[in-house]
């Protein structure tokens, strides 16, 4: 049994939700591996993001969303509002602001207003799959002929840089 891993880099945007097909990128890493038949996992240890599987819609909004995020998106927003002002939810409170402020780390900057992303915690806790697993047969990964995977960032705040862990095993 082999195992390779890899990162794939998705580049999010900020002030609405941020979604990026990356089959093209999975189907590379399992090329690749020259792993024949197995899985693949990948998983998001982001706890404001999804991966999750989908068929491809043809159809676009002029930011490039998909029609199917756009109804996941106006679903979403009825569910859990975003989160506009520090009294709007719970969370985060007081000590988690502290304990954020007191970070020294670049991916954390020093403004309370970073930490208002209560929304995107909850959407990703609702809509789940930090991680997903596909079969390889024959070097190829399962996914139908429609069949697409997908990470969406609920954090609409800011700009990031996000990782997919992907783990290829199989002979």
């Amino acid at each position: 049994m082999k195992y390779k891993h890899h990162d794939i880099v998705v580049k999010t945007v900020s002030n609405r939700v941020s979604y990026h097909c990356i089959t093209k990128e999975t189907k590379e890493i399992i090329e690749k591996s020259e792993i024949k038949n197995g899985i693949v996992v990948l998983s998001s240890s982001h706890t404001t993001c999804s991966l999750f599987f989908e068929e491809y819609m043809h159809d676009k909004n002029y930011y490039g969303d998909e029609y199917i995020q756009v109804d996941i998106n106006n679903i979403m927003d009825k569910i859990v509002p975003k989160c506009n002002t520090e009294t709007q939810y719970f969370s985060p409170g007081p000590e988690h602001i502290d304990f954020g402020l007191g970070l020294v780390d670049p991916a954390y900057p020093q403004e309370k207003w970073t930490m208002l992303n209560t929304d995107a915690h909850i959407k990703s806790s609702i809509f789940g799959n930090n991680s997903l697993t596909f079969i390889i047969k024959d070097g190829e990964i399962r996914l139908g002929s429609l069949g697409k995977i997908y990470f969406a960032d609920w954090d609409q705040l800011r700009e990031r840089t996000r990782k997919v862990n992907v783990l290829v095993m199989g002979d």
